[in-house]
């Protein structure tokens, strides 16, 4: 990012702190197989290990209520077609228009699914096209301590980063719009939303602040807008701080106070690509994750990560941490693999519990918020000293598509607990040989045990229930349905399908899973042409 942009940052960062205190004008320029279940059955998942210690902090209550399962009976009477009906019930594809604007779209079609644990699900997925400028996005959004913040991001963050493309006669348009009362123009073409919207009554106040983030970019001059990477890293930010500063302002309305509460004191980690001919850039804040499956010119497959977790198990991110506290708290900025000993994810939107002083914290508090209705809890950790501890700051990263580049992974952490990144890519693979959407050649290819033990695994297993259309269900059948061999079993998925909503999220997270398959040709079209 430029040095200009990132004195820009904090420049109207602070001046937006003192006009929301100040209650100025905003826009002034400024969530039966067996009868009995076993524990031996199997063991509970590592996401059930990592909201357990939140139970201090942000994680609610209610999905932490039961603590034994060895008594109790589970009457699993889910048959092969029923148990299919469950896991595609969220599932959702689209077939994308072979051209945009007359250029040829690299994107082909996009394939998604959830499965929740939590009751409501806290994860949330987008996938929207940017409607003045080239490029389609596409996010996964995990929450935790409720779905409030995963749903404020998901609904917003789309807006804030095609803002930021915008260029500078653009945003003139966008702001003579607003001045003369006339509608706006379309910034995005919502291909999959996130769903029916609970912040409706607070929906003029969002686009308050967006509209004062673009009328700042106007301040820039800068007549291309942003780059993707400056964009991307600073609607992070601008969002974040957004989320913040609103439950700071003097705010009138109870349902407006209410609702911003819930955001800022909930959290969500945050996955989003945007992707422009050949030109793929990856956002990534927390431990969701994206991947690329890649078929070489021999026919083999292999697993381009495009992320890395932001978690204590990064030793970039603990050198990161270590930077930007005083050595005093070394030892204490991870405790059990965990921020501060509550938050495995090391950086977040919203959380503001890590990242505002004690005293911020309790000013906004004592306004007469009801915090146990609302769901908040108030927990400093008892090595609170320098805050803030985590940031919403995304990694970025860029790769120039290449026809072999064959399919994009998006995916909560709830897939990559149970699924390693070279696994995914097989079943990918395997899937689509099997449905048709495209048949690899083993024949001619190299031999490839990994790959050819799946395909195995996979024809094994395929008497067992129809094959799922969907790239994404298929992929949450065998995170939740297949053993430590990698084998389909039929009474495991009917348990975890089964499992009492109160029992759910001890053994498995929120699954929510994005395939992204890319044209070749289009893309081969674009490389001859440079």
């Amino acid at each position: 990012m430029s040095s200009t942009v990132s004195r820009w940052i904090l420049k109207s960062v602070r001046n937006r702190i003192a006009t929301l205190r100040g209650g100025r004008r905003l826009y002034s320029r400024a969530a039966s197989g067996r009868d009995q279940l076993r524990r031996s059955l199997f063991s509970p998942a590592p996401s059930a290990l990592k909201d357990r210690s939140l139970c201090g902090g942000f994680a609610p209550g209610k999905a932490y209520r039961h603590t034994s399962t060895e008594e109790e009976d589970f009457h699993l009477q889910l048959n092969p077609d029923q148990v299919s009906d469950l896991l595609r019930a969220g599932e959702s594809s689209h077939k994308v228009l072979d051209f945009n604007n007359g250029v040829p779209n690299s994107v082909l079609r996009v394939e998604s699914n959830q499965l929740a644990a939590n009751s409501p699900v806290e994860d949330r997925q987008g996938v929207a096209s940017c409607v003045q400028t080239s490029g389609m996005m596409f996010g996964i959004f995990d929450g935790h301590g409720g779905h409030a913040c995963a749903q404020a991001v998901s609904e917003r963050l789309f807006y804030y980063t095609a803002v930021s493309l915008m260029s500078h006669q653009t945003l003139e348009q966008m702001e003579e719009a607003v001045e003369n009362m006339k509608p706006l123009l379309p910034i995005l073409q919502w291909l999959k939303h996130p769903g029916d919207s609970i912040y409706q009554d607070v929906t003029s106040v969002h686009l308050d602040h967006l509209r004062v983030y673009w009328q700042e970019l106007l301040d820039l001059h800068m007549e291309t807008g942003l780059s993707i990477e400056e964009a991307l890293t600073y609607s992070f930010q601008r969002l974040d701080s957004d989320i913040s500063l609103e439950i700071q302002a003097p705010l009138e309305d109870e349902v407006t106070k209410n609702l911003s509460l819930q955001v800022a004191f909930s959290g969500a980690t945050a996955c989003m690509a945007h992707v422009n001919g050949v030109h793929l850039h990856v956002a990534n804040a927390g431990d969701c994750r994206a991947i690329l499956g890649v078929q070489e010119d021999n026919g083999a497959w292999s697993c381009l990560p495009l992320t890395c977790d932001h978690n204590a198990w990064n030793e970039a991110e603990l050198s990161r941490l270590k930077r930007e506290h005083p050595e005093s708290e070394d030892r204490t900025l991870i405790i059990d693999d965990r921020l501060l000993g509550v938050l495995i994810p090391c950086r977040a939107f919203g959380d503001v519990q890590l990242k505002w002083s004690k005293e911020l914290q309790r000013n906004v508090l004592e306004r007469g918020f009801d915090t146990e209705a609302l769901n908040i809890y108030q927990f400093t950790p008892p090595h609170y000293h320098t805050p803030p501890y985590l940031t919403a700051k995304p990694e970025v990263t860029y790769h120039r598509l290449r026809p072999q580049d064959k399919f994009l992974v998006l995916a909560s952490d709830g897939l990559w607990d149970v699924l390693g990144s070279e696994d995914v890519v097989r079943l990918v693979v395997g899937h689509l040989s099997k449905v048709g959407h495209h048949k690899p050649d083993l024949d001619q290819r190299p031999a490839n045990l990994g790959l050819m033990q799946s395909l195995l695994l996979q024809r094994k297993a395929s008497g067992l229930h129809a094959a799922d259309r969907n790239t994404a269900t298929h992929l949450i059948r065998h995170a939740i349905g297949s053993n430590e061999y990698g084998e389909m079993e039929p009474e495991r998925l009917a348990a975890m399908l089964t499992l009492p909503e109160d029992v759910a999220r001890m053994y498995r997270d929120d699954i929510t899973v994005m395939v992204v398959f890319f044209n070749s040709d289009s893309i081969a079209t674009y490389s001859k042409e440079g």
